[in-house]
């Protein structure tokens, strides 16, 4: 089904949701955007009143004090990250580094802004499509490799883990095996946080001796702060040298550098985190398997990815008509369309309101 050209490319556009039900963005529910509904934590509120005085200087520009927490968050030393403007600005410099190449692997389904910023310079794009959605952990093997995977000295690999938009984890092991055939493989970790540390799937501590990985991480998702823009790269050095002469400088402004600093050692928000998400989850999961003619599938991240025997736009629009609730449709994901729609995990009566919603909409 092609797209609207009026329709949202990315969850979270309230201003568009509301202009479809009539009423006023702050009344939206947004299951669209998989965000952390507990926040922003306290540390994070309480550093951007005590730093708004800094409003009136420039940021430091190499962010010493943030790369350093950074780093020491990871076993790092600081000039292995780089802080951006999002997670999204520094997938654009890596995109410009897989552009260089022969061509960039794509796993399909893929995050639009990796077509984005691949095309942005001109990359070639073979897209390699996943087999299945519905296993939670999977490896190399549920992937479509059609092509020769013994001559890769110089292709790159894009993928996300978890991957976006069926939430299914790939195994570190999967992506060991990977680095090794590569020129540069990019992991795009945005939702592992919220993850326990003890299933976590990260390959963070392989940078050091694979000078070829990429690994990009997001702050905005798991700490409540998408308007703050903060995302941060972990890659060899050279190479991050490398992406800050070509962007613009201050890229991270001053408020968001603050926070940055605390929230990844707020050890009681990411509990608090860890136990919302390990309860409400199987909850919405169960809730959405009774409903006729939905399928979700168990993905590993904080949001579900469900298949519909029903129209999704039509879902969509009268969810938001009738009950002011607002999912992600997948039409920006082509090998989805139409059939599938993605929902965030939010807390337990926001759940059991959207469940309620669809079945007055499936079941009428």
């Amino acid at each position: 089904m092609k797209r609207p050209v009026n329709r949202p490319l990315h969850g979270g556009n309230l201003v568009w949701a509301a202009s479809l039900a009539n009423c006023s963005p702050s009344t939206i529910l947004d299951f669209s955007a998989s965000i952390n509904p507990l926040g922003p934590p306290e540390s994070a509120i309480a550093t951007l009143q005590t730093h708004l005085a800094s409003l009136k200087a420039y940021p430091d520009p190499q962010y010493h004090q943030l790369r350093s927490a950074l780093g020491q968050f990871h076993g790092l030393s600081s000039d292995w990250v780089l802080p951006g403007n999002g997670t999204a600005e520094l997938l654009t410099w890596a995109c410009r580094e897989l552009s260089e190449l022969d061509f960039a692997a794509l796993l399909t389904p893929a995050f639009g802004d990796y077509w984005r910023a691949l095309k942005a310079f001109d990359a070639r794009i073979l897209p390699f499509p996943m087999k299945e959605f519905g296993r939670q952990m999977v490896d190399f093997e549920s992937i479509s490799w059609n092509f020769d995977l013994d001559n890769l000295s110089r292709a790159g690999l894009l993928l996300n883990n978890p991957h976006n938009p069926t939430g299914i984890l790939l195994t570190k092991e999967a992506l060991l095996s990977q680095l090794t055939r590569w020129a540069l493989v990019v992991v795009d970790e945005a939702f592992m946080d919220f993850l326990l540390p003890e299933e976590q799937q990260s390959v963070i501590d392989q940078v050091q001796t694979h000078p070829n990985l990429v690994i990009l991480r997001s702050l905005t998702k798991f700490y409540s702060l998408p308007g703050l823009r903060l995302g941060y790269a972990i890659a060899h050095p050279d190479r991050l040298q490398r992406w800050q002469q070509w962007r613009d400088p201050w890229s991270v402004n001053t408020l968001a550098a603050a926070v940055g600093e605390v929230v990844v050692q707020d050890h009681e928000f990411q509990q608090q985190t860890w136990n919302w998400l390990a309860k409400a989850k199987p909850l919405l999961y169960q809730g959405l398997a009774q409903l006729p003619g939905l399928t979700p599938f168990p993905g590993a991240a904080n949001f579900l990815l469900v298949q519909s025997a029903h129209s999704v736009t039509e879902l969509q629009t009268a969810l938001l008509k009738r009950h002011q609730i607002l999912i992600r449709d997948c039409l920006s994901f082509p090998e989805l369309g139409d059939c599938y729609f993605r929902v965030a995990i939010r807390s337990e009566p926001e759940n059991q309101r959207l469940l309620v919603g669809l079945a007055e909409i499936l079941c009428s």
